[in-house]
């Protein structure tokens, strides 16, 4: 009997969870970074303990424990650079220490920051992030890299992208995360050249997967600017259309697998080909253009001195309204006081709000031409309902660069035969009329 209560002592205790004391007034502060370890911006040649960030108050393990996965509740806040792998994150109470899996490289710097997102255990969330940046033999680093990433397919900025920085030609990668805006400030970091990632990380790993969207830019020695990173789908295969849609008798939309090189409007008439199924006979091609170049070329426009009746009948039906009205608001009086002569005044410019200028922030950007997957193919003769016809487009290029050719099948379906309803109010037949007397007399 003994024996079992222990098992079921040894249960509960094991299943226990931390929670603060019962009593006293609700917390509702963060917990808070109160030290770190090793100091940063320092050299230690033969360091091989743990970096730590120590918090004020005991902290949660988020959820998901770490098993060296990258999905752990805190290995989704640590970013180690450079690492080959998914650094050692451990909780302890009101610590989180982390060493990189393969064990510290000599002469190397390394750079630990922890993201915001660490909570306590009644769920108050921090809102800063912490860095440690130190060397095991390296010079101290001075050099820092400055600028934003862009998702291209939204034109907006990309908050909390995935930054990589890959140091030439030692080829070490070092990461951090972009903040709200997109926007990164991303050092100290060796002095070198710099091979400059900004990757849309969907899966929250702080790795730059293959199929994610990213953009690159080479930036050399002793410059700090990298400028705008358009981040887009980056693959090696050629263009192929998706499908073809009708919009009218004249017209019809490709859809392209990937997106296409924004810098390209139109496709030069001699690379497209058209011919009516099942003869293959060719059919002229007018344009194969984008949709904005199409609305600016064949869009009717509307005539400018055409006077519109009804707008021009509502207005006579009107009254002046210009009319001068008596001024129902008194005048108030000016309650500044006389500026002194010789002092100039002192002009203020209007500050924005912190809301307003988040969503400023997060507006589309129009440095670069927005992507597009769709053309406008336009014919000379009206397409034949109910009939086949092959689509061939020649160089094609894709926003990846690739140029190829490609094909379709576009189907103009038949118009449906819409059967005449029968008159549902045609005159029956009396049924209570009495039958004509069939027996003979």
């Amino acid at each position: 009997m003994k024996q079992v209560l222990g098992f079921i002592l040894f249960l509960l205790t094991a299943c226990a969870r931390i929670m603060p004391p019962p009593g006293g007034p609700v917390d509702r502060l963060p917990p808070r970074l109160s030290g770190t370890r090793p100091d940063s911006l320092a050299s230690f040649p033969d360091f091989k303990g743990d970096v730590e960030f120590q918090f004020s108050e005991v902290i949660s393990e988020n959820g998901q424990p770490n098993f060296g996965t990258g999905t752990g509740g805190l290995e989704k806040l640590v970013i180690l650079s450079p690492a080959r792998g998914v650094p050692v994150v451990k909780w302890k109470r009101d610590r989180i220490t982390v060493h990189p899996r393969e064990g510290w490289r000599p002469n190397t710097v390394y750079r630990v920051e922890l993201l915001a997102g660490v909570r306590d255990l009644v769920n108050n969330e921090s809102k800063a992030s912490s860095v440690v940046t130190f060397t095991t033999g390296a010079p101290v680093p001075t050099d820092s890299l400055v600028g934003r990433v862009v998702d291209w397919t939204s034109q907006r900025p990309a908050p909390q992208a995935l930054v990589e920085a890959v140091l030439e030609p030692d080829s070490l990668a070092y990461r951090t995360a972009a903040d709200s805006s997109g926007r990164f400030r991303f050092g100290p970091l060796p002095k070198g050249s710099y091979l400059v990632y900004g990757v849309l990380d969907v899966n929250r790993n702080s790795k730059r997967d293959p199929r994610e969207a990213f953009d690159t830019i080479r930036v050399d020695a002793g410059r700090d600017s990298v400028g705008e990173l358009w981040a887009f789908k980056h693959d090696s295969t050629g263009p192929r259309i998706q499908a073809i849609a009708r919009n009218d008798s004249l017209s019809a939309t490709i859809t392209f697998v990937h997106a296409l090189d924004p810098a390209v409007k139109r496709i030069p008439r001699d690379s497209i080909r058209v011919r009516l199924l099942p003869d293959s006979t060719p059919v002229a091609v007018e344009a194969l253009v984008t949709q904005q170049l199409y609305d600016s070329l064949f869009k009717p426009k509307r005539d400018s001195t055409a006077k519109d009746s009804l707008r021009a009948d509502s207005l006579k039906a009107r009254r002046d309204t210009t009319k001068a009205r008596p001024d129902t608001v008194p005048a108030q009086r000016d309650t500044v006081p006389p500026r002194p002569s010789g002092i100039p005044r002192l002009v203020t410019g209007a500050r924005r709000r912190p809301a307003e200028t988040a969503r400023q922030d997060l507006e589309p950007l129009k440095t670069k031409p927005p992507l597009v997957d769709k053309m406008i193919l336009r014919m000379v003769d009206p397409l034949r309902e109910g009939s086949k016809y092959v689509v061939e487009a020649k160089g094609v290029k894709t926003v990846s660069g690739v140029v190829g050719n490609t094909r379709f099948t576009l189907v103009i379906e038949a118009p449906k035969k819409v059967e005449a309803k029968k008159d549902s109010l045609k005159t029956k037949p009396d049924s209570l009329k009495a039958p004509a007397d069939t027996v003979r007399p």
